[in-house]
């Protein structure tokens, strides 16, 4: 009786001492939750670089530097022959309606001012339906200028293309009562085509119109002979195609304050779209409402006649072949096989990732310090870049109304005969976080519904965010895409990524995976690949590293060139140094430059001198981004942000095991 009397004392004591320490941690919870957060943030960061002493080489430095073999390679897209300024007596006017997310449109843009030149017409300002359709946006924009600099844009362009804002007042009421001539060219369209079919009736009713929605109205390569047009291009998407001031002010903003913490970062673009899911044929790599999403769309392209196969196809052959995105998860042990650290900054570029934070998980693991915009920016300064907008309604889904009760006893007296079997049991009930979303609608109807006012809106502001990750994805010191070259004929973000980094500085680190090497590799060691075998590894790193120089940029040409020029606009819109060792010309199976015949670059740019672009404004200068070495010691943090964001801090005492489980 005694030993059970000390038991009963004993365990009313833990008890006790249980509680009392549970009502200790409750009050340090109520009372100093944010300070604990901040505090304990802040102190891990300033006490893993307290360790370190002086100044330290960069880890791994040759993941950062440039590629030596395309430091020769300079941005050059003046005019190289006799060419002369836009004849005042043009043409006609023309004019176009822009559909599409941010891809499309900058290409497409590309292509207006090109026609326009071959035409000798006028071009009014384009109209970008994504946010025209848009019914409330900040009054301060119309279309064009919702993204763009209008009024950079014209300037730059004034020796190449007359471009005008508007149709003068005289020819307006004939357009709105459709009595112009319009187009619905394709992006395969030839110069040949303008010449034949739209310049007569240029000429004739003074006004055409175009309408495209395939990313593009002329043809990626064109003949030898209109090198100039080409260069014309590339004036057009690195010069004359500047984002209006408070987006760039914002996105410089954003790439100050991942270089404050003084280390190189990576920027990655998923790729992961519906449509580009859909039209591959890519629904199995998902699960669940977005397997069934893919499926939906898919089935609409091919109603539509844009995809010419099977609804239903093995996705994982599909993937095998190169067809399918870079899952994120892939992507990670990829960069983990290359040997960036788990502390690496990784800013994670693009407005949409179908699949949402799920498929982000794995990357995150691996490494911790994955941003984006959100991470960077304040919602303040996110919502003052939108401009003031008309407020939406907060939730706008509505149950359907309930039936009366005359209305259930018409229906069982309809029922059909008695004795009737027992009803079915009740179906479960759809709950309101189910249907928010933009996918809420599968979960009641077969149908997708018309894109309401919200989605609407959300199509505008995502031009907004990508064009704030293509500032930060052009400046990043490395470049890994997800998906690019799709072979779909539609510009991608990556690809335009690709193109903008390699004119500028072709020497910069921009990663060009082959997709179906990558899926063999992956087949290999399928069942391990968190602990791969070394060499597995050096197979990865062999193949990424010979994607970084001549064996990818020949791939890139053979690839994606065809569908967007601007995706690779070698040789044709750059130099090379004469010092230099020239590279061996190769050309492709139709007589084309592939890799090499770059012209010998002018003397004024051998010295080092500047001279603006003599059809394209000044040219930006073209700055060396000198790293900062990767772990040193932290001086400050970068500039504050306002307080209704919590502050970023990165995670640096995380465990290099590359464990799914960490």
């Amino acid at each position: 009786m005694a030993f059970k009397s000390k038991i009963k004392w004993v365990a009313l004591f833990v008890l006790v001492l249980s509680f009392a320490s549970l009502l200790r941690h409750l009050s340090i919870a109520k009372y100093s939750t944010v300070d604990l957060v901040q505090y304990s943030a802040l102190t891990a960061f300033h006490n893993d670089f307290d360790t370190l002493s002086g100044r330290q080489s960069i880890p791994n430095k040759k993941l950062w530097e440039p590629v030596k073999p395309l430091q020769s390679l300079q941005p050059y897209a003046n005019p190289r022959s006799n060419y002369p300024v836009p004849n005042e007596q043009s043409n006609g006017f023309i004019y176009a309606k822009i559909f599409g997310g941010f891809s499309k449109i900058r290409s497409t843009i590309c292509d207006l001012v090109t026609i326009s030149r071959l035409l000798n017409a006028t071009l009014v300002i384009p109209d970008i339906q994504e946010s025209t359709r848009s019914k409330g946006i900040s009054h301060r924009f119309k279309s064009f200028t919702y993204l763009y600099d209008e009024e950079q844009f014209i300037a730059s362009l004034k020796n190449d293309v007359i471009i005008v804002k508007s149709l003068p007042d005289n020819l307006k009421a004939a357009r709105k009562r459709n009595e112009y001539p319009s187009f619905r060219p394709k992006n395969s369209a030839s110069p040949k085509f303008y010449i034949k079919e739209v310049l007569p009736k240029l000429k004739k009713a003074k006004v055409i119109g175009l309408v495209i929605a395939d990313g593009g109205c002329l043809q990626s390569i064109l003949p030898p002979g209109m090198a100039e047009l080409q260069r014309l291009r590339c004036r057009v998407a690195f010069h004359a195609l500047q984002f209006r001031p408070e987006i760039q002010i914002l996105g410089h903003r954003m790439v100050e304050r991942l270089r404050a913490w003084g280390q190189p970062f990576l920027a990655f673009h998923p790729g992961l779209l519906r449509e580009t899911l859909a039209y591959h044929g890519c629904a199995e790599l998902f699960q669940d409402v977005h397997t069934e999403l893919i499926q939906y769309r898919r089935a609409q392209m091919i109603k539509r006649g844009i995809v010419h196969e099977e609804l239903s196809i093995d996705s994982h052959l599909r993937r095998e072949n190169g067809s399918c995105p870079l899952m994120p998860e892939e992507v990670g042990i990829l960069l983990r096989a290359m040997g960036y650290p788990p502390k690496t900054i990784v800013y994670l570029a693009g407005s949409e990732t179908f699949g949402g934070q799920r498929v982000l998980v794995p990357l995150r693991a691996m490494f911790p310090n994955l941003v984006d915009r959100t991470s960077l920016c304040s919602n303040k300064e996110l919502l003052d870049i939108l401009g003031p907008e008309t407020p939406l309604p907060l939730n706008p889904f509505q149950p359907p109304p309930a039936k009366s009760e005359a209305q259930l006893k018409e229906e069982w007296k309809k029922a059909g005969p008695r004795p009737r079997p027992l009803p079915p049991p009740p179906g479960r009930p759809i709950y309101q976080h189910e249907k928010e979303g933009w996918y809420g609608w599968i979960t009641e109807t077969a149908t997708e519904p018309d894109l309401s006012a919200v989605d609407l809106r959300m199509q505008a502001h995502r031009l907004i965010w990508d064009a704030l990750d293509y500032i930060v994805s052009v400046e990043a010191d490395t470049f890994f895409p997800g998906f690019s070259n799709d072979g779909s004929g539609w510009p991608d973000f990556s690809s335009l990524v690709m193109g903008h980094r390699l004119y500028e500085t072709a020497s910069s680190r921009t990663y060009r995976p082959d997709r179906k090497v990558v899926a063999e590799l992956f087949n290999m060691t399928r069942g391990n690949v968190y602990h791969p075998k070394h060499n597995w590894t050096l197979s990865v790193q062999e193949h990424l590293k010979k994607s970084l120089g001549e064996e990818g940029l020949i791939r890139q040409s053979l690839l994606s060139k065809p569908g967007v020029f601007i995706s690779h606009p070698l040789p044709e819109c750059s130099c090379r140094i004469s010092s230099a060792e020239v590279p061996v010309h190769v050309k492709g199976n139709d007589g084309r430059s592939v890799h090499g015949g770059e012209e010998e670059c002018p003397k004024w740019m051998q010295h080092g001198q500047e001279v603006p672009l003599e059809s394209a404004g000044e040219e930006d200068k073209v700055e060396d981004n000198e790293l900062s070495e990767y772990g040193s010691t932290l001086v400050e943090q970068p500039e504050s942000i306002d307080s209704d964001r919590t502050n970023t801090s990165l995670v640096f005492d995380q465990d290099d095991e590359m464990d799914p489980n960490d």
